[in-house]
């Protein structure tokens, strides 16, 4: 009920906007005439409600997706080029897929897995990910691990420890962290001393600013090409975004 007297609200609005000069002119009984004629046709007529949801609802996801599409582009460099961000799968891919996740994110987690099995079946794909901690302390705590090891080791070491912490149960505390690393074979009190360095700040900073410039609010978000897509997205709905933005 609360979404058809929404659209009913939206058709009102819409027709007295398209008509509004007209309006003006009417008296006061023709107004309510009118309003009356619309009032009485959408109740003989209840899809239209439904069809204007639909309109409604497609115009806003085309304008959406036009204004996302925009924000890559005005920000191309920060997302493909940064830097500092790891780079794997096909260096000289011609597509680059960009992932900003968080490692206590559910859906990170489940798309971890799909994720690698799309570059490793595709072959020819870039892939980043962008450390974006937006869950609490331990999300936190986990990308400056993983952004300490980079830093520290190199972006082997970080594959190993990214794909570890996805995998990660229970809370990331000093010790359970401290023994990925040794089982890593890596030192681990330089990593911690590393955690809280500036070096690493940094990285997180320009991470959130990225992410503020893109409304990005929730994780996984992805860009792929040209396309940001919010939230999961199933293996085959990835493969059949790449092959669209292959074929332009």
């Amino acid at each position: 009920m609360r979404a058809a007297f929404s659209a009913l609200c939206l058709c009102l609005s819409l027709t007295a906007a398209a008509g509004a000069e007209g309006l003006t002119d009417m008296t006061e009984a023709e107004k309510a005439a009118f309003g009356e004629a619309v009032r009485a046709y959408l109740l003989e007529n209840p899809e239209v409600i439904a069809e204007a949801i639909t309109v409604l609802q497609d115009r806003q996801a085309e304008a959406e997706a036009q204004t996302d599409d925009q924000m890559v582009e005005d920000n191309a460099g920060a997302i493909f080029e940064d830097g500092y961000s790891w780079v794997g799968g096909n260096p000289d891919g011609d597509i680059t897929v960009v992932e900003f996740m968080d490692y206590r994110c559910g859906y990170c987690k489940k798309a971890h897995a799909e994720v690698e099995e799309l570059v490793k079946a595709d072959g020819n794909i870039r892939l980043i990910f962008k450390e974006f901690p937006i869950l609490g302390e331990e999300s936190i705590t986990t990308s400056r691990f993983a952004i300490a090891v980079q830093q520290l080791h190199g972006p082997e070491a970080y594959k190993s420890v990214h794909d570890a912490l996805m995998t990660l149960r229970g809370a990331p505390d000093d010790a359970t962290l401290s023994r990925l690393a040794a089982d890593l074979g890596l030192e681990p009190t330089a990593i911690v001393a590393r955690m809280a360095s500036d070096e690493v700040t940094q990285v997180l900073a320009a991470n959130h600013a990225l992410g503020q410039a893109l409304s990005i609010s929730g994780t996984p978000t992805f860009v792929m090409g040209g396309q940001m897509l919010r939230g999961y997205v199933e293996l085959e709905g990835m493969m059949q975004i790449i092959a669209d933005e292959r074929a332009g």
